[in-house]
């Protein structure tokens, strides 16, 4: 008996769970739709929270059980793209359509080009810099509609952000990975902390009473957060295209 478990191996059997956690993002995505379906977008947005969470520890547990060798006929890089799919574009695309975010003419067009343009973003091998910034707009619209639901930004408004991003797509505008890029890690992970525990609360509070005291000051706080994100993305941005017209 014991001879028979000093065979299992246990970094496969732990490459295989990080596989099935990774998989868990689509599960997560599934019930998001459904919650899409009864028109519950809090719970939607719940649902792409706890996926997005996944999604940014999953690839530090695969590379610390070395999934690639363990699992030499499973590709993660493939599985965590599909996965990112429907939760970064199919189902932001459905919310945008399901809850009106945009005129009613533009309710198919929109969510079409993001459809269209999103493949463009996973298909690119060139997607990724080498210190991990994203080139381009990373498909993150999950992210751009939980800025419409927060803010409650008006549908013509929601157009303009729609079409600045699809073309922001095509233009090498650096967009930082909040856990990945080393320049400054430990700083913009305390903001991704923050900007995930303030974006919970404002996502789970009423809207007549977002502008309440203590929610004003997780208002303030998120936006900050959100400001500091910027920050980074244009400053990398900046400093690419310098070092491109020395070059």
């Amino acid at each position: 008996m014991f001879l028979k478990l000093n065979k299992i191996n246990k970094n496969k059997i732990a490459a295989w769970a990080v596989h099935g956690f990774t998989g868990s993002g689509a599960v997560l995505g599934f019930l998001a739709i459904i919650a899409i379906l009864n028109s519950d977008a809090v719970g939607a947005f719940l649902w792409l929270g706890l996926a997005l969470l996944i999604d940014g520890l999953d690839g530090t547990l695969a590379r610390k059980v070395n999934v690639s060798e363990q699992t030499p006929n499973i590709d993660g890089t493939i599985l965590d793209s599909v996965i990112d799919y429907l939760n970064y574009v199919i189902i932001p695309s459905l919310m945008i359509y399901w809850f009106g975010m945009v005129p009613g003419i533009l309710e198919i067009i929109l969510p079409a080009a993001i459809f269209l343009v999103s493949l463009y973003t996973f298909a690119n091998l060139r997607m990724k810099t080498d210190d991990y910034y994203f080139r381009g707009f990373p498909a993150v619209w999950n992210i751009v509609v939980l800025y419409f639901f927060i803010l409650g930004t008006n549908e013509y408004i929601n157009v303009a952000v729609i079409v600045i991003c699809l073309i922001l797509t095509f233009v090498p505008i650096k967009f930082v990975h909040p856990l990945r890029v080393k320049e400054l890690r430990n700083l913009t992970i305390f903001f991704t902390i923050i900007w995930s525990a303030t974006t919970l609360k404002l996502v789970t509070t009423p809207s007549s009473k977002i502008f309440m005291i203590d929610s004003t000051i997780i208002f303030i706080l998120w936006v900050v957060t959100s400001i500091y994100f910027a920050i980074i993305c244009w400053g990398r941005s900046i400093k690419d295209d310098e070092n491109n017209k020395e070059d």
